[in-house]
């Protein structure tokens, strides 16, 4: 999802990008989810984390609708659904500040009535709707941006190690085989962009890194819509609900064009084994039912052994909750840029980091406050950190 942002966004604006991946197809690791969405972030403070996701849904939602206006993508790729947020325990209260945007106050408001019966609550419950909210299933969206003029996407390329030499940056193998020279490289590598930049400092004897990323593995439960019965079929919201955990219904599958339901997805931090396991089904069959109680005896057959299909993933996050976006050390290492960190918000987040990037490179203006750019700069973590005290 980063890189193949950065690379359209670069793209658009005339450059040539190569896109190397490890991989030996698109969409792999975090960005292989089967559906997940474009989602704000609410806050009572309006924090930087709600105003930042706000702006990046709507990069996002951009992007995709341009993309299936030229035909890269497809009604059945995405959707405007819109999303129910059950405040379950109370959380994710609606801004109280009068700084908001009356466009902003329409997209995110209190669930009505008509909306909480939608999503099957025959009582009132908290609850949000959110009308700027979207299901995106990631690959086809990775291989759309990827399809722009000017990019070269080079699969089975796994980078070992960096180096810096005359004004560019090479990029090797675990052989020792040059893959890359470049003057500007973007890491946009997930969870792999810490032992990178890690054995970059260690090479050429560098101050600490202040980078610390921590694996976020996550697994989705799925299954067909058609083996649920037929009173559970017509119960599913016909859009998506989160709020404890998620339930996306009616999208296809990864190498299946029937409906599907999909429900997660589980956190478990410092955990790099992205492997489907049976007791993180029961996880999120419980998360189903204190999301939507009245589900829960019609979801069970779902959830059986028989029916039940998973997917597995390791997100990356960083201490503050927001990515690494740009130059870490522009004098140090100039020309290497990195995008990462962004969690279990890659589809909310990656389009904006990759226009942040472009903006960076092409100096141009930004596509959000400075005031916001500046808590996802990358260089408040770079090396060059460490030399100047906290305030």
């Amino acid at each position: 999802m980063a890189g193949a942002a950065v690379a359209a966004s670069l793209a658009q604006l005339g450059w040539l990008v190569e896109v190397l991946d490890a991989a030996p197809a698109l969409g792999a690791g975090a960005s292989g989810l089967p559906v997940g969405l474009a989602a704000p972030h609410v806050s009572q403070d309006d924090n930087v984390l709600s105003r930042i996701t706000r702006m990046g849904v709507q990069a996002t939602l951009q992007r995709a609708a341009l993309l299936t206006e030229t035909g890269f993508l497809t009604p059945a790729d995405w959707g405007l659904s819109g999303l129910f947020e059950h405040r379950v325990q109370g959380k994710r209260a609606l801004p109280s500040t009068a700084a908001l945007t009356s466009e902003e106050m329409r997209s995110s408001t209190r669930a009505s009535p008509a909306r909480t019966e939608a999503a099957g609550f025959s009582a009132p419950v908290p609850a949000l709707w959110h009308s700027q909210a979207a299901w995106l299933r990631p690959r086809p969206f990775v291989a759309a941006q990827l399809a722009t003029a000017g990019i070269t996407l080079r699969l089975g390329c796994a980078v070992h190690h960096l180096s810096q030499s005359e004004g560019h940056w090479h990029a090797w193998d675990a052989d020792g085989l040059l893959l890359t020279r470049t003057p500007q490289l973007v890491l946009a590598s997930a969870y792999e962009t810490q032992a990178l930049l890690q054995a970059l400092v260690v090479s050429d004897a560098g101050l600490p890194l202040h980078f610390s990323l921590t694996p976020l593995r996550g697994q989705v439960s799925f299954g067909a819509v058609a083996h649920l019965s037929e009173a559970t079929r017509r119960s599913l919201p016909r859009f998506p609900v989160n709020g404890h955990g998620s339930l996306i219904s009616g999208v296809a599958a990864p190498n299946d064009s029937a409906a599907h339901w999909f429900v997660g997805s589980t956190f478990e931090r410092d955990c790099t084994h992205a492997t489907v396991r049976t007791q993180d089904h029961a996880v999120n069959q419980t998360q189903l039912n204190t999301l939507l109680p009245h589900l829960a005896q019609g979801m069970a057959q779902g959830f059986s052994e028989t029916h039940i299909q998973g997917w597995a993933g390791m997100r990356c996050t960083l201490p503050d909750r927001l990515p690494a976006v740009g130059a870490l050390d522009p004098v140090r290492w100039p020309g290497l840029l990195v995008c990462t960190g962004m969690g279990a918000r890659g589809i909310s987040l990656s389009v904006l980091c990759g226009e942040l990037i472009a903006a960076e490179l092409e100096e141009n203006a930004l596509p959000l406050p400075p005031e916001l750019a500046k808590h996802m700069a990358a260089k408040r973590l770079g090396p060059s950190s460490a030399r100047t005290p906290s305030n």
